[in-house]
Formats: C-alpha cells, structure tokens, sequence
C-alpha cells in the first residue's frame, strides 16, 4: 500500500479520552521529573552522563554497539578507540549541539541538517537521489518514503511550521510529539542517520515547549526494549491511519522513561550524597563541589581533567586522584598508557541500567 504523507495536523488524529488520560498521567511524571532534576546543584552531571547512555542506547537501536568502559574513557584527541565509539560520541556531540542551538534559535530544518552532518560526519542535507526504502530484517521492503527533493522539502517545510506554530493544531505537546516523530520518520529526509536524529528531535522539542528544562528524557531505551512494537505501529499508521495506537505507545514510552529517569537522578544524588560524606570526614581540605562534579560528570577522570576543572597543578591534581582511589571512591585503571580514575559505583550503575 502507498502512503502519502499527510498535511499536518494529520486528518483522522483525535485526542480520543484513552489519549487525554494517557497524556494527563504523562504529563504528571514528566512534571516530576523535571523537579527532582532541579534538585541537583550541578544540572551538567545530569546532562553529561544521561545524554551519554542515551548516545549509547539510540546507537544501539541502529547496530552500533559500543561498552560503557569505551565511552567513559573515550578521547577525542585518541584514534585508539572503536569506530563504533567515535560514531556514539558523534551522536552525543550533535544532541549537545541541538541542545545549546536551543537557546538562540528555534527547532528549524537548519538544525536537524546541523545535527544530522555532525551524525554522519557528511556535509550533506536532504536526499535529492531517488532509490530510499525501508526494508525489514529479511530484507523485504516495507515502505518506500517520498523520493523526489520538493516533496521532501515541502513536507519538511510543513513539518517545520507544525512544530513552531501554535496555531496549527492544539494537541497536547506529547501528543504532538508522537505526530511529529512518525512524520519524520516517514519523510525519512536523510541518506542516513534519520532514526538517530528523529530521536534527537523528540528530545529537543520537550525543550523547545519547556516541558523540561534540560535533555533528560530519552525514549531509545525503550525502543529497543519494545523494538517491534515501535516499527509495527509506525507502518501501522501508514497502512490502517492507527493513530491512536500509535500516540498511546508514545506516550507509554514517555511516563515509563520518565520514571525510570526519576529512579535514575534519585540514585546519583544518594551517591554524591555518600561521596560528600566521606570526604568531609576523611578529606576536609579537599573537598570541593569542583572535585565532585568532576568525578560524576567524569567517570573515567585523568589528571589533565581534574587539573584543568580544579585550577591546580597536574601534581596536585595526581594526589588527589591517588587520595580518592586510596579512600575507595576511586579506582586506577590503565589504558594504552593513560591512567584513568574509574568512579567504580557510578559506572557499575549505568552498566546496570
């Protein structure tokens, strides 16, 4: 069946009263969250190391599998690590990039062809080659998206202006949210890397409404967990207009994520919370919120990092690294002739997850 891209909004999408409760109980967690994250001094804690495992997890959802071992030590200025490293961090730096382009400018095409080339490492922007379809895991193709340039444009055009003008619709922003991803994603504008900056973009626009304040909430987790669901129901839409299906998957997928995300802030506070306690007693005079956002924004610290975030010597950045591993909060791992100071607990953590 071929399906064409609709206008947006989308006719047939109703806030049915199984959506409005849906998107009420959301909206609720998503509210929480975003207090319980306003609760920790240093937000870029939260925003290094959850952007970091979302990196991971989305990376995933497209076969590129690193470790969390790989990612934490990773070094931009270091060709030693996996290409599959290197392509994770890439999608950390562009969700990074969408992130702080927020704050002078709104989520325009512009932007996603930004994050998109930082993805990629390509200086490329919309597919103008016809010969783009989705196929399943047997190779079969499912769907074939638009494949002449000015349908592409003139549908990113449209989607453009549904997710910057309120006026187009008066969805709920998480119903709105579902619409959007799964028209991406069925405008499939890119060559490669669209499923990465779809996922990118459902963060980004929470932002942009101020639904949350910072990218804390990732839906790649889940997508993988529930991985033929999410695929069956965006081919759904296409061949049956299941919308409602569709939405409520969405939003499923954010209250879910959105505790899991609570869980997570509360379990890095309750271990700063014993770290601080420790180093008060047992090492007064170094302690500092400087030294403790270093080693949590830091999982794997060098002396360089701890040196340059505390304004000391790389000497006596050393001694304190040695200090911390020698009171147990830190551990000293060598790889290719770099000592690294491995925060054991929070990494065991984020293995956990």
């Amino acid at each position: 069946m071929t399906y064409t891209i609709p206008k947006l909004p989308p006719e047939g999408v109703v806030e049915t009263s199984k959506i409005l409760k849906k998107a009420i109980s959301a909206n609720k967690v998503i509210a929480e969250l975003k207090g319980v994250a306003d609760t920790i001094p240093n937000q870029g804690i939260l925003i290094n190391t959850l952007a970091l495992q979302e990196s991971k997890d989305s990376s995933e959802i497209e076969n590129i599998v690193t470790t969390h071992d790989e990612l934490f030590k990773y070094d931009k200025q270091n060709d030693l690590f996996t290409p599959a490293t290197k392509e994770v961090y890439r999608y950390n730096d562009a969700l990074y990039h969408g992130y702080r382009a927020l704050e002078t400018r709104p989520l325009v095409n512009g932007l996603l062809i930004e994050i998109v080339q930082i993805i990629t490492k390509r200086d490329s922007g919309f597919r103008t080659i016809p010969g783009t379809s989705l196929k399943d895991e047997h190779g079969n193709i499912v769907y074939t998206p638009p494949q002449n340039i000015s349908d592409i444009n003139e549908q990113m055009k449209d989607l453009e202006k549904f997710i910057n003008d309120s006026k187009t619709s008066d969805f709920d922003p998480l119903v709105k949210m579902a619409i959007i991803h799964h028209q991406f994603e069925s405008i499939h504008p890119f060559f490669d890397g669209n499923g990465r900056t779809g996922r990118i973009l459902n963060i980004l626009y929470l932002i942009s409404e101020n639904i949350l304040n910072i990218p804390i909430l990732y839906l790649s987790r889940y997508i993988t967990e529930n991985k033929s669901e999410y695929y069956n129901l965006l081919q759904k839409v296409r061949d049956e207009g299941a919308w409602e299906e569709w939405i409520l998957y969405m939003l499923e997928a954010l209250e879910v994520t959105a505790r899991r995300s609570i869980s997570t802030i509360e379990s890095i506070k309750s271990l700063m919370s014993e770290y601080k306690k420790i180093l008060r007693e047992k090492a007064p005079k170094m302690y500092s919120h400087e030294l403790m956002n270093t080693i949590f924004s830091h999982p794997y610290t060098k002396i360089d990092i701890l040196a340059k975030n505390l304004g000391v010597s790389r000497l006596t950045a050393s001694k304190y690294l040695k200090k911390l591993a020698g009171l147990g909060l830190l551990k000293l791992e060598k790889h290719k002739n770099t000592n690294y100071y491995m925060n054991t607990k929070l990494v065991d953590f984020f293995k956990a997850l």
